[in-house]
């Protein structure tokens, strides 16, 4: 039954365009800003692929909850061997895909196979590299011997990165994707939305809605009329954090400020001259000002943060202080670098409003200490192309949404180009280690290392704010990784 009293609070706009309806039939319309590139979570680096698919349409051996626990997913158990080195997964019996074909150790070898191949693609190779041999023992049996001891394995095989697809899938799957998901997907239109819908035959608990829509917004001043207007139901990180307020005192919605594991920062391409200098990273780092980024682009929301890790792990360090706002320090250290009158460079901006927003703030606050960085605005497809893998940058503002990600600091290939040698053995230590107490320190000691380094500008942990219509429940507040997981999103009765 539809509440009544909460109807009440409703105008008569909403109600006449049928929004009591949609509730009862079981209809969601979720507001998203990015666009993703394509469909396909095991061959990019976009987030905004995870935000559409991640559990909805795909499903890993293990999954994330919402308060960041790694529970069964495709695998219903496991057994480790006590080296630490053999995994043997027991798969779940009568899942199958979308298409209606059984997900068995065969799809689950080849996901894996593929994911850590020579040609691989995958953005998040990294976490396949401890696998020496994926056997099949039988159809629901999976026997994966890593090289070394790896503490994260499990914690890995929940990232959307090594979600289980099917060969047969492969050639359509940016398109098309077919995954063991409670929701499968019904339509693209590109430029505008993403429609998904129940999947009758899912092995697991039903989706408790019938059909949903992913809706691209990505102009602040829009997002913020389609929700008033209730034109969606749900804005998933609410891009303009000044509006929130005016929701809160609206009795039509709910207003939930959760947290991310999205460092923000500002990313310095370390191996273009004069970037490959510490002297003018550490003086980047000190001509930024944290709070009037966090106030002036998020209106308060946001953690500050001095190296890559989430404030809310109980392994965190702060780590602020190493690069405190000190514009005069600034200017020293770039006279020292050898650039008393500062120098140019780029700075591309990716559509969201903590970059938009944020990029012509830092802009300001290195042109007062000399450093003049021209403002190029691109969408995400042309910054993933231009900047992820084309690293044809000075710098750049993106927030990593991948949770536990201070391993990419030990790739010399990937985007920032940081190559320390000492680094990546510490990485490779720590991804051998099980013993909590051990694990702790060698994540200490790994932040502090590229905090000194000023490898990137670290900006803020990113905040999730959500507005949904009163009524709605289910849906994640806080996001252990990036995701619109609607698998329990519905309508109270």
């Amino acid at each position: 039954m539809i509440d009544l009293k909460k109807l009440a609070f409703a105008s008569t706009i909403a109600l006449a365009a049928g929004i009591g309806a949609a509730q009862a039939q079981g209809d969601l319309t979720v507001a998203v800003q990015l666009e993703p590139p394509h469909l396909d979570p095991t061959s990019a680096a976009a987030g905004a692929i995870d935000d559409v698919v991640y559990s909805n349409i795909f499903e890993g051996l293990t999954r994330f909850m919402s308060d960041g626990t790694v529970v069964p997913g495709l695998a219903e158990s496991w057994e480790i061997s006590d080296d630490g080195l053999v995994y043997t997964f027991k798969l779940r019996e009568g899942v199958t895909f979308h298409d209606g074909t059984a997900m068995d150790a065969e799809d689950v070898k080849f996901s894996l196979d593929r994911a850590r191949a020579e040609d691989s693609v995958n953005a998040q190779k990294a976490l396949f590299t401890s696998i020496s041999d994926v056997a099949i023992i039988d159809p629901l049996t999976v026997r994966v011997t890593l090289s070394e001891p790896n503490g994260l394995f499990l914690f890995n095989m929940a990232w959307g990165d090594a979600v289980i697809v099917a060969p047969e899938s492969i050639d359509t799957i940016k398109t098309n994707p077919i995954g063991t998901g409670a929701f499968r997907f019904v339509n693209w239109v590109q430029g505008d939305r993403i429609d998904i819908e129940k999947n009758p035959e899912y092995w697991g608990t039903p989706a408790r809605l019938d059909n949903a829509t992913f809706k691209f917004i990505s102009d602040p001043t829009a997002a913020f009329a389609a929700v008033m207007a209730e034109d969606v139901d749900m804005f998933s990180t609410f891009p303009s954090p000044e509006n929130l307020p005016q929701f809160e005192a609206d009795p039509r919605f709910q207003v939930l400020v959760g947290s991310t594991e999205g460092e923000t920062i500002l990313a310095i391409n370390n191996k273009l001259p004069p970037f490959d200098n510490v002297k003018v990273r550490e003086a980047v780092a000190h001509a930024i000002d944290r709070q009037a980024i966090i106030d002036g682009a998020m209106f308060g929301l946001g953690t500050p943060i001095g190296t890559h890790f989430a404030p809310h792990h109980p392994a965190y360090v702060d780590l602020t202080a190493n690069s405190a706002h000190d514009p005069d320090k600034a200017r020293a250290l770039l006279a020292e670098a050898g650039f008393p009158d500062g120098f140019e460079t780029t700075l591309h901006l990716p559509p969201p409003s903590y970059a938009r927003r944020g990029g012509e703030i830092i802009a300001a606050q290195l042109a007062a200490v000399g450093i003049k960085a021209e403002i190029t605005n691109v969408e995400w497809a042309q910054w993933l192309e231009t900047v992820f893998k084309g690293k044809n940058f000075g710098l750049t503002i993106v927030s990593h949404t991948e949770p536990m990600d201070i391993g990419i600091y030990a790739r010399p290939d990937y985007y920032f180009q940081y190559d320390n040698k000492a680094f990546q053995d510490l990485i490779a230590e720590l991804n051998k280690t099980t013993d909590p107490n051990e694990r702790t320190a060698l994540l200490q000691q790994a932040q502090t290392v590229i905090a000194n380094d000023f490898v990137n500008g670290f900006l803020f942990q990113l905040a999730k704010p959500v507005v949904a219509k009163i009524g709605l429940e289910g849906f994640w507040v806080n996001a252990p990784t990036q995701a619109v997981d609607l698998t329990a999103v519905g309508w109270t009765e």
